[in-house]
């Protein structure tokens, strides 16, 4: 079903924020999107009739358009065995996906990316995993990989074309645009992080040398379906540790993407591994990996407990990052980071940004879009307690621990059936 937008609204700002737009070569029929966020619905890398209802009740609340997480560009690039890999398996699983978001009315993205040094994966094709620079690998303490490779040439080229044909499979599944993951510690950001490239040839050096690679990954996708698809990317607006990369790097890289032709930046923060709390805004859960697990996930827990701050949400706690890159970057940005109320979207798109990103509230409730545009919810209940980021490593995948009741069984049964 298409959700009309009522004669009237409260406010312009509420007003702008729900009026039809356009992406790239998409027309959307409102500015917010539903945010990527591993959803641990595709165990053995088959996406569930889970899955598709958890987006299909996302845009039936909605949202002018839903992001599948971390779809993999190739087996390698994989983080772990139970995510989605852009592959002709995965083909008429995502098109029943993306055939029941349309019936709602919404457009659907699927987020492309290569997790490089950042995966726990059993085994790879290569000795160790690829990266920006080789050596000591921050994540692999996680995974038993201590040591990772410097990409060279070939392997630059073949993943640049793995992203492209992602991009073209993902058209082919009834996608309607990609994400580019460019943060959060994966390949791409790793190659934008001045703690993880350290190289010294063209692939590395100045915050603008650093985006060679991930702009070269970005003009290939959109040679690929550019005229076709909206082809947006995510990056990190700071990664939030000693050594990491700043907001002044950030405006370089989306300078960067702007100049090769992004139709939209999506401006987020923070590490996978450095730090995770900058991503959410608050502090992690106890056993953010699952509950019980072996040594390297009572690792992983442990150290979460005792590394991170004493972090508490408030809402748009990225703004006054977005708002510094929002004054001195000419393209369009969407805003990510804690919108909660209809405050939070007006001060969003009061301050200039193209469109709101939104995570955790969607998650607490699919339809909190749908309350706000009748005027029957002001602010979202979620609390930011995060147990939805443990819940994807539970059998039920993602869901908020407050309202859900998710039906696990959906969660075994392949999105199509073939």
């Amino acid at each position: 079903m298409t959700i009309e937008t009522p004669t009237q609204l409260p406010s312009p700002l509420l007003a702008r924020a729900f009026a039809p737009w356009t992406l790239g070569p998409l027309p959307l029929r409102n500015r917010f999107i539903k945010s990527a966020t591993n959803e641990g619905m595709a165990p053995g890398g088959v996406p569930t009739r889970a899955l598709v209802e958890h987006h299909r009740a996302i845009a039936a609340g909605g949202v002018g358009m839903t992001t599948v997480a971390y779809c993999a560009v190739s087996a390698d690039g994989r983080t772990f065995v139970d995510q989605v890999t852009l592959d002709e398996v995965s083909l008429p699983h995502l098109r029943a996906l993306t055939d029941a978001v349309h019936r709602e009315g919404a457009a659907i993205c699927a987020q492309i990316t290569h997790g490089g040094a950042f995966n726990f994966l059993p085994e790879l094709s290569t000795g160790s995993p690829l990266s920006a620079s080789g050596g000591f690998n921050a994540p692999g303490v996680l995974s038993g990989r201590l040591f990772k490779a410097a990409m060279g040439a070939e392997d630059l080229a073949r993943v640049g074309d793995e992203f492209a044909a992602a991009a073209r499979l993902a058209q082919r599944a009834g996608f309607d645009a990609v994400e580019i993951h460019m943060g959060h510690g994966y390949l791409l950001s790793q190659f934008l992080s001045p703690k993880y490239n350290r190289r010294r040839d063209a692939w590395g050096g100045d915050a603008l040398r650093r985006t060679r690679f991930p702009v070269q990954v970005l003009s290939k996708v959109l040679d690929a379906v550019g005229d076709r698809m909206a082809v947006q990317a995510k990056l990190s607006s700071f990664e939030g540790f000693k050594g990491g990369g700043t907001v002044d790097d950030a405006v370089v890289a989306c300078r960067a993407m702007a100049d090769a032709g992004a139709h939209l930046l999506v401006l987020s923060a923070g590490m996978n591994v450095e730090s995770p709390w900058t991503i959410f805004g608050s502090r992690m859960p106890k056993n953010v990996r699952g509950e019980g697990g072996g040594l390297v996930t009572r690792f992983a827990n442990r150290w979460l407990e005792l590394m991170q701050p004493d972090l508490e949400f408030s809402e748009l706690y990225l703004m006054e990052a977005a708002r510094s890159i929002r004054q001195r970057v000419a393209a369009p940005l969407a805003y990510l980071g804690g919108v909660t109320s209809v405050q939070g979207i007006e001060t969003a798109m009061q301050g200039g940004f193209d469109a709101v990103v939104l995570g955790r509230a969607l998650i607490h409730d699919a339809a909190f879009l749908d309350k706000i545009r009748r005027g029957m919810l002001q602010r979202s209940a979620c609390d930011a307690c995060n147990h939805c980021v443990s819940m994807m490593y539970t059998a039920a995948g993602t869901h908020c621990v407050m309202t859900a009741q998710p039906d696990v069984d959906l969660n075994r049964q392949p999105a199509a059936r073939i």
